[in-house]
């Protein structure tokens, strides 16, 4: 069975610990897979000077937000395994928890149609509209105007207008799948070579894409490499037209260069899901910008989503109980 092997015996007293699971589950799902495999104390949300106390006796932590550091790790003898619920898996000193010999799990691609579903959110608003204009017909101005009809703001057509996506994994080409049902011309930058056999989108260089699109959806992972390549330089080889939307990660972006961008119209508009810090600071300089939409987050967190997440997160458990871990992070490094 492997180094990870554990015992019938030792599963039934395993106890398993989950520091933060309310954004995963506010009460909408269930927990009672998970309860079955192992004693369980779940929290909705986890101080850092409660880490330790409650993490203390368990065998098996499921952390969302909440960081395992290397010096955290080290004082917690009794830990097997670190279930991580999320895809991305820098709150958990990885190399640290190896070196412990103990397994640590992510939840890999649980939310693809979700975060493209939110690209279109805001694509959709920027070009229509919505919810303004029904605010304005309950506040009356329908019942008070001289048309019958008017627009709060241009209404645009989606249909033939280049949507340029930075990163062509499992999301990206999701949004491709999306955009082309929307009559929409897609190209993709990517950093390998990819072809994807159903889609008719062509993959371009950056300065291509930035150049041709009418909206530009950032869908590619964090790396050193391209912290904050959305700055003064690429916003400056943008149409004034474009709309740039990012549901990746907030560091991609240079957030003063974007306000700058924003405030001087040098583009047209920005949807973003994330920012650099989660929650923002009161003087992040994105929030309240002209045509800045910003969401707190939300793009994984359907309904749908969050229960793939927790199922596939409850597989990773018993998969591990049964010495076969599956979804081990640092079989990706």
């Amino acid at each position: 069975m492997g180094l990870f092997c554990v015992t019938l015996l030792s599963v039934s007293k395993m106890k398993i610990v989950v520091l933060d699971g309310f954004t995963l589950n506010p009460g909408d799902l269930s927990w009672e897979g998970l309860e079955q495999l192992g004693s369980c104390e779940i929290y909705k949300r986890t101080k850092p000077k409660k880490l330790l106390e409650r993490a203390q006796e368990a065998d098996i932590l499921l952390t969302n937000k909440v960081v395992l550091s290397k010096e955290t790790i080290a004082q917690l003898p009794k830990l097997k395994y670190i279930g991580v619920l999320a895809t991305g898996y820098n709150v958990v000193d990885t190399a640290a928890a190896k070196n412990a010999g103990i397994v640590v799990t992510s939840i890999p691609a649980y939310s693809t149609e979700s975060v493209a579903q939110l690209v279109f959110s805001f694509i959709l608003h920027y070009t229509q509209n919505v919810g303004s204009h029904a605010d304005s017909v309950a506040n009356g101005d329908w019942a008070k105007s001289k048309d019958f009809c008017y627009v709060l703001s241009p209404q645009r057509e989606i249909a033939g207008k280049t949507l340029g996506i930075i990163g062509f994994g499992r999301i990206g080409q999701a949004v491709a799948r999306i955009a082309e049902g929307f009559q929409m011309k897609v190209i993709y930058q990517n950093r390998s070579k990819k072809q994807v056999e159903g889609l008719k989108a062509s993959q371009v260089e950056l300065d291509e894409l930035l150049a041709q699109s009418d909206f530009i959806s950032v869908n590619c992972p964090l790396t050193e490499a391209n912290k904050g390549f959305i700055n003064k330089e690429t916003i400056s080889k943008m149409k004034s037209s474009a709309f740039l939307i990012n549901t990746g990660r907030g560091p991609l972006i240079n957030e003063e260069d974007l306000a700058d961008a924003l405030d001087k119209g040098l583009i047209a508009g920005a949807g973003l899901d994330v920012l650099s810090q989660e929650p923002p600071s009161k003087n992040n300089p994105l929030v309240g910008v002209r045509n800045c939409f910003i969401t707190p987050h939300i793009a994984w967190s359907t309904i749908e989503a969050r229960q793939r997440l927790l199922e596939m997160a409850i597989g990773n458990v018993k998969a591990f109980q049964e010495g076969n871990p599956t979804n081990v992070v640092w079989d990706n490094e």
